[in-house]
């Protein structure tokens, strides 16, 4: 079995819901969905999806970096926003953060989010060069 690293941002919802902002096995790590919530779990960008989607690229960005990763290792992007017409901001976001990454990536529109206030959370999954 490869050992399991977990590396916690200290979210809201991590304990109390039984999960790790990233989980490292190998040459893998998984970044959990992550939103731009703040300690009392609500947006810090509310009503702006664009500025809630560069939020939860940074967050993801450090996880990585804890991780021993980087966004040039993201190979696998979801994103999900609970209003359609967010997609393109969303988007046009993801296009700039990984614009010479251009990892597999999907962006759906989802019923809703943990709390009405976050209209954006995104995953990532990354892969480590071996040779690094």
């Amino acid at each position: 079995m490869t050992d399991r690293r977990r590396i916690s941002s200290g979210g809201r919802w991590e304990a109390s819901s039984g999960y790790s902002r990233a989980v490292v096995a190998g040459d893998t790590c998984w970044v959990s969905g992550t939103t731009d919530a703040g300690p009392d779990g609500r947006s810090r960008n509310p009503g702006d999806a664009a500025a809630q989607a560069a939020a939860v690229w940074a967050i993801i960005g450090a996880a990585l970096e804890e991780a021993g990763f980087g966004l040039p290792d993201v190979v696998r992007t979801r994103m999900y926003v609970t209003r359609i017409e967010d997609a393109p901001a969303v988007a046009a976001i993801h296009g700039r953060v990984f614009a010479e990454i251009r990892p597999a990536a999907t962006l759906v529109q989802v019923a809703g989010l943990m709390e009405p206030s976050l209209l954006v959370e995104c995953e990532a999954e990354a892969r480590r060069d071996p040779g690094r």
